[in-house]
């Protein structure tokens, strides 16, 4: 397979790490602590997948 057409990884996961943030931003501005929390968490969870996805293998 020709690498242009190979698809990033980490790609789709920063996408949703991207969404979480700003849903949890949302959250927070209009006073729901708990599910500010909870998407916090969910962000900080992806992050950690890709760094993993990231990190060079040595």
């Amino acid at each position: 397979m020709l690498p242009f057409f190979k698809k990033d990884p980490a790609k789709k996961l920063k996408k949703q790490y991207s969404t979480l943030l700003e849903r949890a931003m949302k959250a927070q501005r209009n006073g729901d602590i708990r599910t500010y929390s909870e998407l916090s968490a969910e962000a900080a969870e992806v992050f950690k997948q890709i760094q993993q996805i990231e990190s060079p293998n040595t």
